[in-house]
């Protein structure tokens, strides 16, 4: 396993990190998720993702038990603030309040005494941008977070947050976890280089495009009936993708993956990583099997040739 910097901080993450969105705590049996965890420990991942909002509290619980047979500085959490918890006013979005409320209770259900990385799950457009900003501040003071992060931000959202930060001497967000992906390059153009310019690296979620870039639904006429499009918790995610347009582009992009001996899904995580603002790719497993195969993926490099290969295969379906 390679390791990277997260954005401009000193602090190194597995090129590969694990998350538990819509699985852990909900669609997978607890003792296959903390096998898989331990699997991926194994590999050299040091990094895992969870957030209060996953099953409302369940995927902590699951994988702060996971990650309670390792010594606590040998890994980085991250967990995430924003969605509602309750149906209560107060119990959603990046104000003062829930945000030091929710850290309180996501520590309690990790039983641990601090996270490596919280993230604004989301932009909160009904919070001043300083009070959020404050928030974080006080919480890395206090030690309970050691770094913050921002999700799915625009360009406009990262400039602004820098520039309150220098001006009221805040501390500043240094990760961004977006979704990108082969079929999904929205943060190229403007996200990466405000990105870049305030030094934020980006953790990307969904680079697999929810299984998509597995290769596993082409030439089905039916989804495979253990696969997420099957699951109806999670095929909403994955519908976007299962068009003939997407279809036609994942078997171009198979046949470059074939031709270098390897599985699509390395392929589209390696591609991921040619970017050096990437930190991290944040991939899902349901079994250490999946794990296995996505760790491979670290360390691979695409030349030149393969590189433009794939371009003119996303271009040209």
């Amino acid at each position: 396993m390679k390791y990277r910097r997260l954005g401009s901080t000193g602090l190194l993450v597995s090129e590969i990190s694990l998350g538990s969105w819509l699985t852990y705590g909900n669609a997978v049996d607890d003792k296959v998720a903390i096998d898989t965890i331990a699997t991926a420990y194994d590999l050299g991942i040091n990094f895992f993702d969870t957030a209060n909002v996953y099953n409302r509290g369940a995927a902590e619980i699951v994988v702060g038990e996971a990650l309670r047979n390792y010594a606590r500085e040998s890994y980085v959490l991250a967990t995430k603030v924003y969605f509602p918890m309750s149906d209560r006013p107060n119990d959603s979005g990046l104000s003062r309040k829930h945000i030091m409320e929710s850290v309180r209770a996501s520590l309690k259900r990790l039983k641990l005494d601090y996270v490596d990385i919280l993230y604004c799950h989301r932009f909160d457009p009904n919070t001043p941008l300083e009070e959020t900003l404050r928030a974080f501040d006080d919480l890395i003071a206090q030690g309970k977070v050691l770094y913050g992060g921002i999700s799915e931000w625009t360009a406009v959202q990262i400039e602004q947050a820098a520039r309150i930060a220098d001006a009221k001497l805040l501390r500043h967000f240094v990760v961004n976890q977006p979704r990108y992906n082969m079929l999904n390059r929205s943060i190229e153009e403007e996200v990466i280089p405000a990105s870049e310019r305030n030094g934020i690296g980006q953790v990307v979620f969904s680079p697999l495009a929810q299984g998509v870039l597995t290769g596993k639904y082409l030439g089905q006429k039916e989804v495979p009936k253990d696969s997420r499009a099957a699951n109806d918790k999670m095929n909403s995610f994955i519908k976007g993708y299962l068009n003939p347009g997407m279809e036609a582009k994942v078997a171009k992009l198979k046949e470059i993956a074939d031709r270098l001996g390897m599985p699509l899904s390395r392929l589209a995580l390696a591609w991921i990583l040619r970017l050096d603002n990437i930190s991290s790719a944040l991939v899902g497993a349901s079994r250490p099997s999946q794990i296995e195969e996505n760790a491979k993926a670290s360390g691979v490099y695409l030349d030149e040739d393969t590189l433009m290969d794939i371009e003119e295969a996303l271009n040209e379906a």
